[in-house]
């Protein structure tokens, strides 16, 4: 079966972690998948929409839908992003039904990167070898509680043959990223921070697996701080092998 689809990019993966999305074309390849990136891509609104703009967030998502209307599937690296495309578009235009239907149909063809791979690929096909790793795994909230997905990225990673995972106590737990919280609110987004670098911390891991660039950010600054800390990486990155020191 021949797959297609097209990548969405997200603002953190393009300006901060560009190796997160070669990391995904690199496993999706692998997989016979045929990827493309429609050019003229920008944020998905998800900060504005957050911040009570829903007219300028409604603009974006006028402007981002034309890219992505002749994809065949398109697969995004983050809960958050993915949430925003898929929930949150056709909510933006309550007066405006041409463009609602046009959102709809796109919203149905969003899938986060591990969706995709376990519901459209097949987990069987992803192939990775990380021996004697030990790997947890954070639960970021939009790809949990927005969208549901909890499942497909530890299969995924129980998958990686020769490493050990091992769940981590509240790996649910916000990890006190949350966009502009973690700017408007320092304070508390350090506290749940430290929080969960102790829970990080006993596993022992050698590598955290996240599936959104925000919370692999947050927790990387954390970590950061901690000798011999562990690695903290996208899915993507362990499965094209990335989590070989």
């Amino acid at each position: 079966m021949s797959l297609t689809a097209s990548l969405f990019v997200t603002c953190l993966v393009d300006l901060f972690y560009p190796e997160v999305g070669e990391a995904i074309v690199k496993v999706l390849r692998a997989q016979g998948v045929k990827v493309g990136c429609p050019d003229g891509q920008t944020c998905c609104g998800l900060p504005l929409l957050n911040n009570g703009y829903h007219s300028q967030a409604a603009w974006v998502a006028r402007r981002m839908i034309p890219r992505f209307e002749h994809a065949e599937r398109i697969v995004v690296p983050s809960g958050s992003c993915a949430w925003m495309l898929r929930n949150e578009f056709p909510r933006l235009f309550p007066h405006d039904a041409a463009t609602r239907v046009k959102a709809e149909t796109m919203s149905r063809k969003v899938f986060e990167f591990s969706e995709f791979l376990v519901q459209v690929v097949g987990p069987d096909a992803v192939n990775a070898s990380l021996p004697g790793t030990t790997i947890t795994y954070h639960d970021s909230c939009h790809l949990l509680r927005g969208l549901g997905v909890s499942e497909p990225p530890r299969r995924l990673i129980r998958r990686i043959e020769g490493a050990r995972f091992v769940e981590m106590v509240g790996s649910d737990r916000c990890c006190g990223f949350g966009g502009s919280f973690s700017v408007k609110l320092p304070e508390i987004s350090g506290a749940i921070l430290r929080e969960k670098m102790q829970n990080i911390e006993a596993t022992r891991a050698d590598i955290v697996v996240a599936d959104d660039c925000g919370c692999i950010m947050q927790m990387k600054g954390g970590l950061a701080r901690t000798p011999n800390g562990p690695r903290v990486l996208h899915l993507a990155q362990v499965l094209a092998g990335e989590g070989i020191r």
